[in-house]
Order: C-alpha cells, then sequence, then structure tokens
C-alpha cells in the first residue's frame, strides 16, 4: 500500500462516527423543596371616585370584597380606611402612565395577603361611599394573583361614577304650604367627598344641575339651580302647587350630570303640601 492510500484509510477512519457510552451525572440538579409550597402574597385595593380622590373616613369609605371566581368562595373582605389623598398631588400633577398617583402620599386603601399555592382568578368588588347610602355605586374587576407576585403602590384601582347629592332645603318630609314661594336647595360633592363648585377642581360650570318639581311621576317644572356660594350649595325658587293639583303631595328631584366626566347623580325626596299654613293652638280663656 502506498504512502498516499495508507493515508486515505486514515482519514477515512477519522471521519467514521463511534458510540461513546455517556458519563454518568454525578451532580445534578438539586430539587427545589419549596416550589410547592404557598406563598405570601400582598395585594392592595384603592376605591376612588372618578375623576376624584379616594373614598376615605370623611365619607365612611369603601367596602372591598375579594372573591375566588372559580370556587366562588370569600377570600376577604374589608372596609377601606384612611384619608382622601393629597389633592395637589391626585389632581394637578403631571405624571408618566407608570408613575403612581394615588400612592405617592398616605391614602385610603384596602390591604389584604393570601398564602398562594397556584395562580387564582380573583373578582375585587367595592362599594361605597358607605356614609351615603343613597348615593352609594358598586364597582368590580377581576385580576390574576401569581404566588408570591405582589401588588402594592397604587394597587387595584377601582372607580366609581356618581355624586353625593343632599337636599338641605326643604327638609325632606317637611309639609309644605300651597303657593308659597319655596327655595330647593341642595349640595353636591364627589364620591370622595370634595366640593363641587365653581372654578375649583370639580367645576360646576361643567357640570348640568338642576332641580326638577313632580306630581306623581310627572315633572310639572324644570328648575335651573345656581351656585349660591355657601359649602357648595346650589338653589333655585319654586311655588308649591294646590292641594287639589298634588292630593298626594310633591316630590322634588336634583339631578348633577356630567357628560363628559361620566359622572352622574340624584337625590329625591317626598313633601306632603297643605291647604294653608297652620298656627299655633290658642289657650282658652280660664274665666
Amino acid at each position: 500500500m502506498t504512502h498516499c492510500m495508507r493515508l486515505t484509510v486514515a482519514l477515512a477512519a477519522c471521519l467514521i462516527p463511534v458510540p461513546c457510552l455517556a458519563a454518568p451525572v454525578t451532580e445534578g440538579l438539586s430539587p427545589d423543596l419549596h416550589l410547592n409550597d404557598p406563598k405570601p402574597t400582598t395585594i392592595l385595593v384603592r376605591v376612588v371616585a372618578n375623576g376624584s380622590m379616594v373614598l376615605g373616613k370623611n365619607v365612611g369609605g369603601a367596602r372591598v370584597t375579594i372573591t375566588d371566581v372559580a370556587t366562588k368562595q370569600i377570600l376577604a373582605t374589608g372596609i377601606q380606611q384612611g384619608e382622601a389623598g393629597d389633592q395637589n398631588q391626585i389632581m394637578r400633577t403631571p405624571r408618566l402612565m407608570e408613575e403612581p398617583r394615588y400612592s405617592s402620599r398616605p391614602a385610603a386603601a384596602f390591604t389584604t395577603t393570601f398564602d398562594l399555592l397556584q395562580p387564582t382568578l380573583i373578582e375585587v368588588t367595592a362599594e361605597g361611599p358607605l356614609a351615603y347610602s343613597a348615593s352609594s355605586q358598586r364597582a368590580s374587576t377581576t385580576v390574576w394573583l401569581i404566588p408570591g407576585q405582589d401588588m402594592t403602590n397604587d394597587g387595584i384601582v377601582l372607580h366609581l361614577y356618581g355624586y353625593i347629592i343632599q337636599i338641605e332645603h326643604p327638609k325632606p318630609g317637611e309639609a309644605l304650604i300651597a303657593k308659597d314661594d319655596v327655595i330647593l336647595r341642595a349640595s353636591i360633592r364627589t364620591l370622595s367627598g370634595a366640593l363641587v363648585r365653581p372654578h375649583g377642581d370639580w367645576d360646576s360650570r361643567k357640570i348640568r344641575i338642576y332641580g326638577e318639581l313632580m306630581i306623581g311621576d310627572r315633572v310639572l317644572e324644570r328648575l335651573q339651580m345656581f351656585y349660591s356660594g355657601e359649602q357648595a350649595t346650589f338653589e333655585a325658587p319654586f311655588f308649591v302647587p294646590l292641594p287639589n293639583d298634588a292630593p298626594d303631595g310633591i316630590a322634588l328631584r336634583v339631578i348633577a350630570a356630567d357628560s363628559v366626566g361620566g359622572n352622574f347623580g340624584m337625590s329625591q325626596a317626598k313633601y306632603p303640601v297643605l291647604s294653608e299654613r297652620l298656627h299655633p293652638h290658642q289657650k282658652s280663656d280660664p274665666r
């Protein structure tokens, strides 16, 4: 065999795959003994008035309920407590999308911690303001909780839409005298308790505020209400109808409507109508 042929055979032998035995693994990955342990997971829920502040103690706060979507089991419930937040930070400070709006200063929140074994889909429900049941609203959302992954800072934010409207005068249920000229007066606030007034952060000039005089379900008169300058009250005069026209009394309804901001509110009260003013009973002459 020539030298050239021997070189060719040697090269071909190098190209033939040779089976090899895998060396036994002496040091594998050690199993994580804690992978299936429950992980403490903290979440924070914050209930805010749409376009306004956080629902704090001045309006009774808000009730928060957290439910497991799959099992319908209530996992936690409680009252959001604390302050309404810093008005300058919430309403006037520009910020990027990822920057906190409500947690940069102390503000009311509901916080709870779960021991989670696996990702869990929950429903978070908020109701408030609790101190004003007639104005109470409700909102809910669903979110995934991941074991060990906290939701803090601003947390899960739920927005409640509407206004707190209270008829201050005449007092609900007060008897009215036929043909009297009466002033309807009502206070209007956001659901967080912030005052609605001209030129403020919650500018009444951008809100349609009016009253309605009703007999039964029929609107007898619409009343344009104007700011009175006292504690965010708005007022309008009206004449009390005759008892024959309103045998079951009248109702007064006050409405605030902000179609741009998406907030709408209403309050209504009923009043009996008397035909004449009652005078104190005169004492009889003892003689």
